[in-house]
Order: structure tokens, then C-alpha cells, then sequence
């Protein structure tokens, strides 16, 4: 089985940066695709970054953070990163790990889910 535990979240000014993990274990089909997705109070739950094919190692973002955040990560340590920088307000919400053996992207699809790291930005 698969099992997915995110950290690195916090509170931070509008502007500042944190960077979030995943450490991955279990199932390494099923995690075979990854991504970061994010909910606010009130909203849905929406893509943040995903990886893309892992043939080509795309990865995608949605328009919303594109050019401030990174998705990357370290195959040897398992564990996926978020990067966040130029934070706004409106980037405020539970940030979760996503992983699945079907290439998802963005979508709410995957079935393995970490269980979430409140990030807050204040203006």
C-alpha cells in the first residue's frame, strides 16, 4: 500500500516561501504519477502541480502559481517537493500529495492521498 505524508507547511507573509515534502513509501506502481493540490475554505479541492508522463518527466502547473512554484523531486529519498515562492493570500488552503499508476495531472482523480499541510499566507 502506498503512503503519502506531506510537511513543510506554516504560516508566511504575502511574498515569502516555504517548500513542501512528500515522503513516499509503499507501492512504487502505484505512485508512479504524482502531484500537489490544494483547498481553501469553502472551495474545491484544485491542482496545484502535477508530474507529468513519467516516460518524459513533464510536469504542470496550474496558471494560478505558474512561475512561482516547482514541482520536482528526489527518487532516492521518495519523496516529492513542492517549492513556493512570491506566496499570495489566495494561495491560503490545505495542500495535499496526490499518487496514482494513472497519469491524472491536475484532475482530483488519484487514489492515494496524504493527509494535508495547512499553509497560510497573510497579507
Amino acid at each position: 500500500q502506498v503512503q503519502l505524508v506531506e510537511s513543510g507547511g506554516g504560516s508566511v507573509q504575502a511574498g515569502g516561501s516555504l517548500r513542501l515534502s512528500c515522503a513516499a513509501s509503499g507501492g512504487t506502481y502505484s505512485r508512479r504519477y504524482m502531484g500537489w493540490f490544494r483547498q481553501a475554505p469553502g472551495k474545491e479541492r484544485e491542482g496545484v502541480a502535477a508530474m507529468g508522463s513519467a516516460a518524459y518527466g513533464l510536469t504542470t502547473y496550474a496558471d494560478s502559481v505558474k512561475g512561482r512554484f516547482t514541482i520536482s523531486k528526489d527518487s532516492a529519498k521518495n519523496t516529492l517537493y513542492l517549492q513556493m515562492d512570491s506566496l499570495k493570500p489566495e494561495d491560503t488552503g490545505m495542500y495535499y500529495c496526490a499518487a496514482d499508476n494513472f497519469p491524472y495531472g491536475l484532475t482530483t482523480s488519484y487514489h492515494y492521498w496524504g493527509q494535508g499541510t495547512q499553509v497560510t499566507v497573510s497579507s
